[in-house]
This record gives C-alpha cells, sequence and structure tokens, in this order.
C-alpha cells in the first residue's frame, strides 16, 4: 500500500486549516457510520467499553449521567433547548445526551477496525451545546471538547479541539471534525472523545452521526456537452452520454472504477470500466428511471477494498415516462354556468380552443360559460424532464331555455281563478303550490284567495333552466255594514255608521231623502219620522256588491209610560222609555214614597224589571225625575207598579 504524495498532503492541511479541518477533496462512502439507532424513548444503553459515564433511561440526565433519546423537553425548567428529532430528522432517531461530569474526562471511547493502511480518512460528529442563551448566568460553563485518534498502542496519530461551544440561541446541530492518514501496517484505530472543562451548572451536550470516510484528492465528474450533472431522457428514446471525470492531483499511482446505481440500489461497480471516462448507451426499450454513476479512485493496491476507495459526485440520467394527462372537465354545463377543464402530470401545459383560444395553465375555468365556447380543447403537457405529451377533449355548453309567461300581473275576483301559462322549455315547475291545480305543467289554474306571486322554472331537452313569474292580484269580494241602529229626535240630526270592505268600491245609500251625501259610509242624516236606509256597496271590477240596512226612530216627545206588571207574564213586564235613545246623556231615577232610591240610569237606556237589589218592590207609586240634559228639560212623574 502507497501513501498519497506529499503536495496532497500539503493540500489536506491548508484547506483543513482555513475549513475547521474537514475533508476538502473527495470522500468514500462511510466506513464507520455511529447513528446510535432508532425507536422509542429510551434507547440502550451503550456497551461497557465506549463510556465511563453512567446511563439514565430519564430525559434530562444529572452530572456525570448520559441518555439515549430520539428527543429531549425543555430539561432543567427550559435552561435546556427542546430537540424534537437527532440531527438527520429521522423518525425516531436516537442521539447521545450528555450532563458532562464535575471533572474532566474522556465520556466516549471506541475501537474502529476494518480501514485501510497508508490512506487518509475524514472524521466527523455532530455536536450542539443544549444550553439555551441565558442559563446558568452570569458564568455558564461551556463544552470543550477534544477528539482524538489513536493507535491501539496508545499512540496519537491526530487531535482537533472545538474549543467552548457557545450557547446557541437556537436547537443547532453543526459539525466538527478533521483528517488523518493512518500507518501502513494500520487498520485499527481508537477514537476518544475528551471532556475538558469542568462540572457544573452548564457543559451539556448532544452527539449524533459520528462517521469515518476516506479522502482523497478531488474527483470533478462531468457529462459532455452538459452544464449540469443530470441530462434527461424520454421513455422510448435512445441515447448515448459520455461520462468523464477529472481527478487532482494526489495520487502516486491511481486505479479508478466506474460504478452504478439504479433507481436507489447499492453501488456495483461496472465490469471494464476503470478509465476516467465512460459511455453508456441507453436503448429505446430501456425501463423508466434513474440510473446514477460514480467514478471510485484509490491507490492501485488498494483499490480492491472499498474502505480505501473515494468516490466522485454523483452524475445521473433519469429516463422519464411521458405525462399521464388525465383530462377531465365538468362538461356538459347549460349557458352561464362555470365550465372547468383540468390536465395533469406536468410543469408546463399548453391549451388551445375554440375561437383562438389560449392558455398556459394547468385547469381552466369560465366562470360565465357561453355556448361559443364549447368544442375541442387540446393540451401539451410536458414534465419536469421535458417529455411532453399531448391529449383532447370536448366541453359541451347547452344553451339555456327563455322562460316566459302569459301575463306579467293580472287581477281575479276573490272566489273565481285563472289559468297560468308558461312557454319555452319541456318541462315545468311552478312555486308555491298554494291554489294551483298542478305544479309541473305549462297551464296549471290559480285560485289564490290573496295576491301571490307564482314563478316558474322552465327547463330544455339539456336539463338547464330558466325562470319567469306572474303576480295574481286578488280583489275581495265586498261587504257592507250600514251600522247600529239609530234613535233621534225630531228637527235633530245623526250620522250613520256605516263600514265596508274590498277594494275599487262604489258607495250608495237609499233612499236619499233627508241626507246630505248618499255616496259616503257615514252621511248625516236628518228624518222627520221613523226610516229604513239601505246600505249598498258595489265592486267597480265587477266583484260583485253587498247591503245592509239601517233603521232611524224619530221622537216627537217623550212619552214615559205610567205603570207596568213585572208579574212575569211577558205583558207589560218591564218599564222603558224608548225615546231615551235619542239622549245621549240623560239621567233618570225613580224613588218610593219614603225618598229612597229604588233604581237609576245614567246614558243607557235600559229596562227596569221592578226590583231593588234583586227584589221585587211593593206594589205602588213611584215617582221618577228625568233629566234630558237637553235644552234645560226636566221631568217628573208617577210610575204605578202593579201585579
Amino acid at each position: 500500500m502507497r501513501k498519497f504524495a506529499g503536495i496532497f498532503c500539503l493540500f489536506l492541511f491548508c484547506s483543513a486549516t482555513l475549513n475547521a479541518q474537514l475533508c476538502q477533496g473527495s470522500l468514500g462512502d462511510p466506513i464507520v457510520n455511529i447513528t446510535f439507532g432508532a425507536g422509542p424513548n429510551p434507547g440502550a444503553p451503550l456497551k461497557a467499553a465506549t463510556t465511563a459515564y453512567q446511563y439514565t433511561a430519564a430525559d434530562c440526565p444529572n452530572d456525570g449521567f448520559y441518555s439515549v433519546r430520539n428527543n429531549t423537553i425543555a430539561c432543567f425548567t427550559n435552561s435546556w433547548h427542546t430537540l424534537a428529532r437527532d440531527h438527520t430528522g429521522d423518525a425516531g432517531g436516537y442521539f447521545m445526551l450528555v450532563n458532562a461530569s464535575y471533572q474532566p474526562s474522556a465520556f466516549y471511547i471506541d475501537t474502529v477496525k476494518g480501514l485501510c493502511g497508508g490512506t487518509t480518512y475524514e472524521f466527523a460528529a455532530w455536536l450542539m451545546n443544549v444550553q439555551s442563551p441565558g442559563s446558568c448566568s452570569p458564568n455558564p460553563i461551556l463544552p470543550n471538547l477534544t477528539f482524538s485518534i489513536e493507535r491501539t498502542d496508545g499512540t496519537v496519530l491526530q487531535t482537533y479541539n472545538t474549543n467552548d461551544l457557545p450557547q446557541p440561541a437556537t436547537a443547532d446541530w453543526k459539525q466538527f471534525g478533521f483528517f488523518f492518514t493512518t500507518p501502513n501496517n494500520v487498520q485499527d484505530v481508537v477514537l476518544r472523545i475528551f471532556n475538558n472543562a469542568q462540572g457544573g451548572c452548564g457543559n451539556d451536550i448532544a452527539l449524533d452521526d459520528i462517521t469515518f470516510r476516506p479522502c482523497g484528492p478531488q474527483l470533478r465528474p462531468t457529462i459532455t456537452g452538459n452544464v449540469n450533472s443530470n441530462v434527461n431522457l424520454c421513455e422510448g428514446s435512445a441515447g448515448q452520454f459520455e461520462f468523464n471525470c477529472t481527478v487532482s492531483a494526489g495520487f502516486n499511482n491511481p486505479s479508478f472504477q466506474w460504478q452504478q446505481r439504479i433507481n436507489g440500489g447499492s453501488w456495483t461497480d461496472i465490469p471494464g470500466e476503470t478509465t476516467t471516462t465512460l459511455i453508456r448507451n441507453f436503448p429505446a426499450n430501456t425501463n423508466t428511471g434513474n440510473y446514477n454513476f460514480r467514478l471510485t479512485a484509490a491507490e492501485q493496491g488498494n483499490m480492491g477494498t472499498p474502505q480505501c476507495r473515494v468516490a466522485s459526485g454523483v452524475l445521473s440520467v433519469r429516463v422519464a415516462a411521458y405525462p399521464v394527462i388525465n383530462l377531465q372537465t365538468n362538461a356538459p354545463v347549460c349557458e352561464n354556468d362555470q365550465l372547468t377543464l383540468n390536465a395533469s402530470d406536468g410543469v408546463q401545459y399548453a391549451w388551445t380552443g375554440p375561437a383562438g383560444f389560449q392558455s398556459t395553465n394547468p385547469s381552466l375555468s369560465f366562470p360565465l360559460a357561453q355556448t361559443a365556447q364549447s368544442g375541442q380543447y387540446n393540451v401539451t403537457v410536458t414534465n419536469d424532464a421535458g417529455c411532453a405529451s399531448s391529449g383532447s377533449i370536448q366541453a359541451i355548453v347547452n344553451p339555456n331555455p327563455l322562460a316566459t309567461t302569459g301575463f306579467d300581473t293580472t287581477t281575479i275576483c276573490e272566489g273565481t281563478s285563472v289559468q297560468m301559462s308558461a312557454q319555452g322549455g319541456t318541462t315545468y315547475e311552478w312555486s308555491p303550490a298554494t291554489r294551483l291545480s298542478s305544479t309541473s305543467i305549462s297551464n296549471p289554474f290559480a285560485s289564490p284567495v290573496n295576491n301571490i306571486t307564482y314563478q316558474v322554472i322552465v327547463a330544455n331537452q339539456f336539463g338547464c333552466r330558466d325562470t319567469a313569474e306572474s303576480i295574481v292580484r286578488v280583489t275581495h269580494k265586498p261587504t257592507a255594514n250600514a251600522g247600529e241602529d239609530k234613535w233621534i229626535v225630531q228637527g235633530t240630526s245623526a250620522q250613520l255608521t256605516g263600514t265596508a270592505t274590498g277594494e275599487n268600491l262604489s258607495i250608495s245609500w237609499t233612499p236619499v231623502l233627508y241626507m246630505n251625501n248618499p255616496s259616503v259610509l257615514q252621511p248625516v242624516i236628518t228624518p222627520p219620522h221613523d226610516t229604513t236606509y239601505v246600505l249598498k256597496v258595489t265592486s267597480n271590477d265587477g266583484c260583485g256588491e253587498a247591503t245592509d240596512t239601517v233603521k232611524v226612530f224619530v221622537y216627537k216627545d217623550v212619552f214615559v209610560p205610567n205603570t207596568f206588571t213585572p208579574n212575569g207574564d211577558g205583558v207589560n213586564d218591564t218599564w222603558y222609555i224608548p225615546a231615551l235613545s235619542a239622549y245621549p246623556n240623560f239621567e233618570l231615577a225613580v224613588y218610593d214614597r219614603w225618598g229612597h232610591l229604588v233604581f237609576q240610569a245614567k246614558k243607557s237606556n235600559v229596562h227596569w224589571d221592578g226590583k231593588f237589589k234583586g227584589q221585587p218592590l211593593a206594589m205602588g207609586v213611584y215617582v221618577y225625575i228625568l233629566d234630558l240634559k237637553e235644552g234645560g228639560v226636566l221631568l217628573k212623574g208617577t210610575v204605578l207598579i202593579t201585579r
């Protein structure tokens, strides 16, 4: 086995000094990749030889303890960051959570076996100071680590110090590492991680993803004729590509081997391809998928051992399937409805359609579609590999019917009907159904009792619809009420109290004698004798007429009966003065021979049954006093109760 040339070692050293001692050349696949595994909390303790710290299954280990976890949550009253996952974000991935001991010591030791002698390797690990900003103020103890690579006999091959790790503002992983070269006869080394800081408040870390990878000169691969490291080829198309790799100085006598990986599988050597140039043919029947290529290199004596190789970046040929367009539309739709068309499986779209329509959107939407937008729509869909498919689809926009009715507004009499009518479609739906003979024909009969608006939905053979309406106004039959009978004194007047219901009415009274206006509901009358008046109410819309009568009693004077016989025989059983109905403010009082009030009436003309407090009065003469309250007339007299 041979070492890299001295000029390469100088290159590595200078690059490492400027870049935290991580490899600046090409890396091989990880020979060692310590991820601490994955699973539910907590993870299993590390083997006894790995650490001298004590294991705890709980979160938030104390000084001198560690845990293996896939998260840690707000330890020590939020003085530690909450970590929701490990460095790589793997589901359930573990990391080592350490609360350093009070005395500086090595807290992680591992023997790495199977390295190649005379080979340069990069060691790297991901670290985090888990202390939140301001924790342990004002003098927090900051973690300070030293990585040491040693021979199994204790001889140190290389060391690296992280210096103090500041408290990060957020939970932030950082990678630390360096490179070293194994002696020719050394395949096993010891990794030792020292904690240099004192224990106490602070000095708390998380450790993850420890790797050892071969480090060598830079291998810069290219695809001839392409500026990118990947090319695309559409399914069914043949192609040939030339891959080249430029190798920087650093090998004494290098060997090369091209490798390929298909659809994310394992890397395999391509037999016979051992130069820095590779030509690959892709026949038209090549299966779709991702084809990756890289050049590996090592000193000639080490090429047979994968742990000794470094690898270039990856060159990719993607054999891509053509887009599956999956054209869809909601057509057929009705005029003024929304028409949509959709294509899929692409990154670029080119639509054409009726009347010169063009669009580059994956989805088309016409909110108020018109019949002129019916027709064939064509689309070409191109995916991210530049492969294109074309398709077409028919979109139909059906016309709406034009709904009309036989009238906008009509008037009917209460109790009659009118025939509705609608035109323009093949089916009809009327609403509301109130007093319609049918709701599903074009010409139902309507007989509403009040004003109403009927709406009809007209549909054509495509199921497209339009609406129209008709208003039916109802004229109600007239009613007449001539009012209550009237009592007046000859030579005086009274006002009739007629009322009527209905619309567009004519009013007339008969006879018209002694009446100031026979065409109003409440005329003033002055008849000289008893008269019966007739009120007639007529609908001017031809919806009938109604009549009612009122009697007017005319008194020439006030006649007061002087006797009555309240014996229950139905004849002259009460004392009643009819003319008092003409005097609305009268007062009447009746007294017995001793001057006791036995009957009284005011303003309301009533019949007296000859009783006082519900008991029949004795037969005899009683005195009455009647004050008419008009013209100072005061009448006095007697009335005889006899049985």
